[in-house]
């Protein structure tokens, strides 16, 4: 069959979820947020173009390693519509996002090792805990139970 060797370039909603590897809703979910787009068939059916896949592909890695869906989303902006994320186009978001967890790993390794100080304090030091009350801020800036306040809750 000639026709039988030309790939299939359009997707239904249910082998879109079965090859990614994700929910129906999480399609509809992905399609609400603007990270994917899809087409209705004159008989109202959903379909994706096959490129979906590997932005489908992206959104879940990003996502795994943490990375925001408006995050996602801007980053999916600046790889054209209909044509499949290249191997650059990788590399470019990658790094961009490599970075971001960076910063993430380092603030968080930070936490970690105050967090020793902090045990052994037992929060009975609150003009120098590091974590809670950093520079005596809260002993310039204001008096009385401001940790209690609304604002100073993070």
């Amino acid at each position: 069959m000639p026709g039988a060797a030309k790939l299939k370039r359009e997707l239904s909603v249910g082998e879109v979820a079965r090859r990614a590897g994700v929910a129906v809703s999480t399609l509809h979910f992905y399609e609400a947020k603007g990270l994917i787009t899809g087409y209705r068939t004159a008989g109202n059916q959903r379909r994706y173009p096959r490129e979906i896949l590997r932005r489908i592909a992206i959104i879940r890695v990003a996502q795994r390693a943490g990375i925001s869906l408006a995050d996602i989303h801007a980053a999916l902006g600046t790889v054209p519509e209909g044509r499949t994320p290249t191997q650059a186009d990788w590399r470019r978001l990658s790094t961009h996002w490599k970075d971001t967890l960076q910063q993430r790993i380092d603030s968080l390794t930070q936490l970690r090792d105050q967090l020793e100080t902090c045990i052994g304090c037992g929060c009975l030091s609150m003009a120098d805990c590091p974590l809670r009350n950093p520079q005596d801020r809260l002993g310039t800036d204001a008096t009385g139970a401001v940790l209690l306040r609304p604002a100073d809750r993070t």
